[in-house]
């Protein structure tokens, strides 16, 4: 019986040679991460255990993200432990603003994360690694001081839901169209605890970034994580990224999954996660009665610079409406160097949109674009939750860079095709 690209990397990192859906393994990670949020209950629970080191200074990632810059005195006492850990366990790789940015979108744009490997993050969206072929999924903040003193992680093998998407792309669509559409009709449970593997054609040609805007979002569908098959492009992408050598896993021709679903990708077009789930989904052209307040175009699903230049080719030339706060979060410092470098930054001062240095912050209702009571966003985040980015009473419209950048300049949710 054939097994899938999951239960294979899974397979190597617990030694174990015939694993299935259902069995519970003790695996070896390549790979720890947590923030400044998580970071500190970990780091209070490897002090309490008594614990000299940690398993592998090269592997263990701490990365202050969601309330940086320091938002006020707690938010500056979490960075603070996450940099004493640092400094006194003798951590390679160490982050701070100035050479950080969002952990998800920083962790591969630094070669950290390669295909093959197994990654526990404290933090739902660690899932995003699945775009490298890589096994990742988030955890509770004492699993991951156990693997910092183990390098080891106990998990239940998920069962896989295969899914294809056949055809081809209508203008404007991207990854974050196919993830929403798939979310929209699956539900936010549909995968619960089940790994959901991204296939076929449309898949084999989406860019990099679109695949980790995908992996990034199975959690929102329940997923223990997201995956992408290696090819051409994955094998780009980690080009001169490191030196570390990295492992190929691919699923059998005669997998057995749990679920196989297709979609015909002519079918779909530019798409609106209405509040207060993501499963909420409608088209940007049924959502054209929605006046919105703010957009917020970055984060760890859609802050990379492939989606700053699609913002930035809408934006150019234009102006964001005088009733919207437009706000542009690069999510990573090299990504804010590029795009500088590329003139983007410009085109959103010129548009009246603000700039901001990288961070989660409006994401998780942290900062840096609160929402007040009664107010509309839409950004290109993962989360509508009530009160996600502020206000309980506010609301939250999930959408891709190209629509958010529209949106922005009509003061109301749109595709660009209504410019």
């Amino acid at each position: 019986m054939g097994k899938t690209v999951t239960e294979k990397i899974l397979s190597h990192h617990s030694g174990k040679k015939d694993i299935s859906p259902g069995d519970f393994i003790y695996a070896k990670v390549s790979a720890v991460l947590a923030n400044d949020i998580t970071a500190p209950i970990s780091i209070r629970e490897f002090e309490a255990s008594g614990a000299k080191k940690v398993f592998d200074p090269d592997k263990v990632f701490l990365v202050p993200d969601h309330f940086t810059p320091n938002k006020d005195i707690k938010s500056a006492e979490q960075c603070k432990m996450l940099a004493e850990f640092a400094e006194k366990y003798g951590l390679t790789h160490r982050f701070k603003v100035g050479n950080s940015g969002v952990e998800h979108a920083l962790l591969p744009e630094e070669g950290l994360v390669l295909p093959g490997d197994l990654v526990i993050g404290a933090d739902s969206h660690t899932c995003t690694y699945g775009a490298l072929t890589a096994f990742s999924t988030g955890v509770g903040s004492t699993d991951v001081a156990f693997a910092m003193i183990t390098g080891k992680i106990w998990l239940k093998v998920p069962e896989s839901v295969k899914f294809i998407f056949k055809g081809s792309l209508n203008k404007w669509v991207s990854g974050k169209d196919l993830i929403l559409h798939t979310i929209g009709d699956i539900g936010v449970e549909g995968a619960l605890y089940r790994s959901m593997e991204f296939t076929g054609p449309v898949m084999a040609a989406l860019p990099m970034s679109d695949r980790f805007t995908m992996c990034n979002m199975a959690i929102e569908a329940g997923a223990k994580n997201g995956i992408v098959a290696y090819d051409s492009g994955t094998q780009e992408y980690i080009k001169g990224r490191s030196a570390r050598e990295h492992l190929v896993f691919a699923s059998d021709p005669d997998a057995v999954y749990s679920e196989v679903i297709e979609y015909d990708c002519t079918k779909i077009e530019p798409l609106v996660a209405w509040p207060h789930l993501p499963e909420n989904v409608k088209t940007a052209r049924e959502s054209g009665s929605v006046h919105i307040d703010q957009v917020i175009i970055g984060s760890c699903t859609n802050g990379r610079i492939e989606d700053l230049r699609i913002a930035a080719g809408i934006l150019k030339g234009r102006k964001v409406s005088k009733n919207v706060r437009a706000i542009i979060i690069p999510a990573t410092q090299k990504i804010y160097r590029q795009a500088l470098s590329e003139g983007l930054l410009e085109i959103f001062v010129d548009a009246e949109a603000a700039v901001s240095t990288p961070t989660c912050g409006p994401c998780l209702g942290g900062h840096m674009g609160i929402l007040a009571g009664g107010e509309k966003a839409i950004a290109t985040t993962n989360r509508n939750f009530v009160g996600r980015m502020g206000d309980p009473k506010s609301e939250v419209y999930l959408a891709s860079p190209a629509v958010a950048a529209a949106s922005a300049i009509l003061g109301k949710i749109a595709g660009p095709d209504q410019l």
